[in-house]
């Protein structure tokens, strides 16, 4: 067990709890019964992100989701300090320990990929299989590409600043080949609005987890020596001259493992989660 402390209240639909960390304070929760799956979410992300595709794998998994520190309802010491991708990596190594003693299997999307990518590296034998979807990793690209993508991420920052939410979030979209419209999406998704707590997430992100990528400090190649099965991964959707499918082309050049196509585009996990949670199934069959 982590030094940490845990304490928990159980509802209808999950089993919530709070984990101390340093500087933080993390909401968690737990759903469904079988082997551990944690679920490291995108962007702004937080643990209900995911609820139709947690709902999809419940009934197999074990299936742990979190607030990513200074998101929703983890709280921050220093609010207004962000945290490193070390850091978010240490927090899942603290919060899987708190909550099991084997090792686990994780799908981290998009920024969550590069902390499952970090947490393989820094914490041999925490994690099993690690479904690596698209992660925005520069460090696994080219210096010059790497430079440019680096350059990018500051200058969406600056936009933000300039312009806010509506100016920043169409290039956020564009540069990762995002579909603003969902116009290719399954019926009957849970609605997630652009509400306060979303606002604000987003704030957290661009602000803090964008410097976090651009400062990273990932070693690309100590990821083929994690013992961790790491799975690259992209939407079948996402273009191809996107840099976060670069990314995972690159991973999957590092470790030797092929490219695993998923339904949709890069919030795919979001956007089809039937499809998403049966290709899910078939890509972990075997890893427990």
């Amino acid at each position: 067990m982590s030094e940490a402390t845990t304490t928990t209240a159980t509802t209808t639909t999950a089993t919530v709890g709070t984990l101390d960390v340093p500087g933080a304070v993390l909401h968690y929760q737990v759903r469904g019964t079988g082997p551990t799956l944690l679920i490291s979410q995108s962007g702004e992300g937080d643990a209900d992100r995911t609820t139709d595709l947690v709902d999809r794998l419940a009934d197999s998994y074990r299936v742990i989701t979190y607030d990513r520190r200074g998101l929703s309802r983890s709280r921050l010491d220093a609010p207004e300090r962000g945290a490193t991708l070390v850091e978010h990596a240490d927090d899942v190594h603290r919060l899987l320990t708190a909550l099991t003693d084997t090792p686990v299997l994780m799908l981290g999307c998009s920024l969550g990929a590069v902390i499952g990518l970090h947490a393989a590296v820094r914490h041999p034998g925490l994690i099993h299989t690690l479904v690596a979807h698209e992660p925005v990793a520069p460090r696994l690209l080219p210096d010059v590409e790497r430079a440019h993508h680096e350059q990018e991420l500051t200058a969406l920052q600056e936009l933000y600043g300039q312009g806010g939410l509506g100016a920043a979030l169409p290039e956020i979209a564009r540069t990762l080949g995002i579909d603003p419209t969902r116009a290719d999406a399954e019926p009957g998704l849970t609605p997630q609005p652009m509400n306060d707590r979303r606002i604000a997430n987003f704030d957290h992100f661009i602000r803090h987890d964008f410097s976090a990528i651009v400062q990273d400090t990932l070693d690309p190649a100590a990821l083929a020596h994690t013992g961790t099965r790491i799975v690259p991964a992209a939407g079948r959707t996402t273009p191809r001259t996107v840099f976060d499918y670069s990314c995972a082309t690159s991973l999957a050049e590092l470790v030797g493992h092929e490219l695993v196509e998923f339904p949709g585009g890069h919030n795919g996990n979001t956007s089809h989660p039937e499809a998403y949670a049966a290709r899910l199934r078939q890509v972990l069959a075997g890893a427990c």
